[in-house]
């Protein structure tokens, strides 16, 4: 079942009152969540090393840093 199909057949029909009520459960329940359970993990550069390096294997970065330099002309 979709969601707008589990809106149209259960929540549409309900008053006013209780749609209101739903929702507010419902943002009270997000809003624990994302506080307790969804802590954004600080991340650091360091993460990063090693990353990409079977992309530049066998090339010399002189050699490339001079290719694009020579590019420019």
């Amino acid at each position: 079942m979709t969601v707008e199909q589990l809106y149209l057949q259960y929540i549409k029909p309900l008053t006013v009152a209780e749609r209101l009520r739903l929702l507010a459960l419902t943002a009270q329940d997000l809003s624990s969540y994302s506080s307790e359970q969804h802590e954004a993990k600080e991340h650091s550069i360091m993460e990063l090393e090693g990353l990409g390096g079977d992309l530049w294997a066998g090339i010399d970065a002189q050699v490339y840093v001079n290719t694009l330099r020579a590019e420019w002309d």
